[in-house]
């Protein structure tokens, strides 16, 4: 004989085998792709408990090579070690038999299939709407001949008060506290809804002393695990002394409990209530929310239902309003006639708020860790400054201007951004033979990949390749706002031992001008309001000429010179922003963005040449000893 609400079910699947208790405190489990909130939940509601470990043993993340995700086990981070597949996790950790599974609808069967075939498991919470019923049924068959025990598919899990919960069964912490779960009750409750669970935890806080257990067995057609079966369990529970029954609309899986309660397999006092006695007042069949709750024939009507309940022997209310004082009255009576001692009341341990959830109701202020003054990316488009993607298109901003927002924090006029562009293209470039392109180069005959090639070459920036345009503003500030003689600052520098930056050339001399610092000087003169420092450079270079005939202002010092008299032209900056412009290093910068032009060139150059790392002959080596 088979139960009316489950076809091809035995009766009494799992329940009539005397089988009670599914999870305890020590019950540990594995949960199947990796979801942070429900998981930190569970990790919450077992520091309420007060448990002595973590209920989740391990995270399966399919693919994964290892690893860990980092939770909070009440005040102490924790880190539950991740594995990539189910069989990994039932190897490593044997102890954890309770399979959650918050796989997808297309993933929920092969997952859990899997789960159920390890010899470890002994219980499978499939939390995914949708399983096609064929899956679904073949799931059920197999757990019934391996003695296993599958709650879901479309389940919210379930809770057993003080011991252990599932994903995100009854729901928030607010909910948790508020219904009493972090200390075990004395009611049982089965219903096929998740959301309506959660209601009816807080209704039996009120009526009752709370839930010893609770399932939500999922709205489907043909769930895993029945009302019947779990109610049959707690009737094998010294624990439970009532038992509590939500059923709905649709389907027969109601009539297996008036079996039960006929044959007298459960005989504790059960409140029953089967909703969706409006479907009545509907002239056409009613599909509620649940796959399940679908108004059929007569006998899957609430009405009919609710009857055969009570003719059985279930207390059913007249109706759902009802429902709590009925609750409340049996509750009364069996701790009236020393049944039910109720439990003790006890202030649970705070729960830290996340700093996230602190941060939105105002409880703490948290100092951020990165400040940026430069760009935006809220809102409906990113802003360099303050400044629009659109207002800067409309104006045919050019690379100057981003440079000019992103770097000095200013609009700044057409003349000086071009002039950062002039500056861009003429240094994008010095031919293979210098340090950083060479670099470059060999990185790229070596095979590595461009970001590698660019990398290496710019690593190679330094005082004696590049990286002296900053030097070379710095001493001629210091120099020229000093008021130093050209011959005193070159002869001071010597003194020193130092060379003077931006001065020299191995190629260009005084015959042979660059020009680079031509097209640099002729654009400033036409354009900038004052050249001063510009000035200053070529008064040391005429005096180093007298020296060597290479010893020209070079395109560094060229730029660097500029640069100061653009920042004090320009009429935007104070006296001690242009010093933190040099102090900084700003004006390296541009070398670095010029240049990384001209080494991504020849990387890609290479890699379509596709030349093999070149061997230096013989005797092109000098070995000394």
């Amino acid at each position: 004989m088979t139960e009316m609400g489950s076809p091809g079910r035995p009766r009494g699947a799992f329940g009539s085998s005397g089988r009670g208790q599914l999870f305890s405190k020590d019950t540990q489990a594995i949960f199947f792709n990796w979801k942070q909130l429900p998981v930190q939940r569970m990790l919450d509601f077992d520091f309420l408990c007060g448990r002595a470990t973590p209920s989740v043993a391990v995270i399966v993340q399919p693919g994964s090579h290892g690893g860990f995700q980092k939770l909070f086990f009440g005040r102490e981070e924790i880190a539950i070690p991740q594995v990539g597949s189910i069989q990994e996790a039932t190897a490593a950790f044997p102890k954890a038999d309770v399979f959650i599974n918050f796989a997808s609808m297309r993933s929920a069967f092969e997952s859990s299939f899997d789960a159920l075939k390890q010899a470890t498991i002994r219980v499978v919470a499939i939390i995914a709407e949708g399983v096609p019923e064929r899956d679904t049924k073949q799931l059920i068959a197999y757990a019934q001949e391996n003695n296993k025990i599958i709650i879901g598919p479309a389940t919210v899990g379930g809770v057993q008060a003080g011991a252990f919960k599932i994903g995100d069964a009854a729901g928030t912490l607010d909910n948790i506290l508020a219904c009493k779960l972090y200390r075990p009750g004395s009611v049982g409750f089965v219903s096929k809804s998740g959301g309506m669970s959660n209601e009816m935890y807080n209704v039996l806080s009120r009526a009752a002393d709370g839930i010893y257990e609770g399932i939500a067995i999922g709205g489907d057609a043909f769930p895993g695990s029945t009302l019947s079966d779990h109610c049959l369990r707690y009737q094998h529970i010294p624990q439970v002394k009532m038992i509590v029954v939500l059923g709905e609309i649709g389907g027969q899986d109601e009539y297996s409990l008036v079996d039960a309660l006929k044959s007298k397999r459960i005989t504790k006092p059960v409140v029953a209530w089967v909703s969706g006695t409006c479907a009545k007042l509907f002239k056409s069949e009613v599909q509620f929310g649940h796959a399940g709750a679908k108004s059929g024939g007569d006998a899957e009507s609430a009405q009919a239902k609710n009857a055969a309940l009570a003719a059985a022997g279930a207390i059913v209310p007249g109706s759902f309003e009802e429902l709590e004082g009925t609750i409340r009255k049996v509750y009364g009576e069996l701790r009236a006639a020393g049944v039910i001692t109720p439990a003790a009341e006890f202030a649970p341990p705070v729960v830290p708020m996340d700093l996230a959830m602190a941060k939105k109701t105002g409880k703490v202020r948290a100092p951020t860790h990165i400040v940026s003054s430069i760009c935006d990316d809220r809102g409906e488009e990113p802003t360099y400054c303050g400044v629009t993607m659109s207002e800067l298109i409309e104006n045919d901003a050019n690379v100057g201007d981003a440079i000019s927002l992103l770097w000095f924090k200013r609009r700044l006029p057409r003349y000086a951004t071009k002039f950062i562009e002039m500056c861009v293209v003429l240094c994008a470039d010095h031919g293979p033979c210098v340090s950083g392109a060479h670099n470059t180069i060999v990185t790229a005959r070596a095979g590595k990949d461009l970001i590698s090639c660019l990398v290496s070459g710019l690593l190679t920036i330094g005082p004696r390749f590049g990286g002296a345009i900053d030097d070379a503003a710095r001493y001629f500030k210091q120099a020229c706002d000093a008021g130093q003689e050209a011959d005193d600052f070159v002869e001071g520098m010597k003194r020193k031992g130092i060379r003077v930056p931006g001065i020299g050339h191995r190629i260009k001399s005084k015959d042979n001008r660059d020009k680079r610092v031509e097209l640099l000087q002729r654009y400033a003169r036409k354009h900038f309001p004052s050249t001063r420092y510009l000035d200053y450079g070529i008064s040391v270079e005429e005096y180093t000429l007298q020296k060597a005939a290479n010893l020209v202002l070079n395109v560094d010092g060229c730029i660097g010179a500029l640069f100061l008299d653009l920042l004090n032209s320009v009429g935007m900056f104070s006296p001690q922003e242009i010093q933190e412009v040099v102090d900084i290093g700003y004006l390296n910068g541009l070398f670095v963005l010029a240049r990384s032009i001209g080494f991504i060139g020849h990387a890609l150059d290479q890699k379509r040449l596709q030349q093999p790392l070149f061997r230096y002959p013989w005797d092109e080596v000098l070995y000394t000893k």
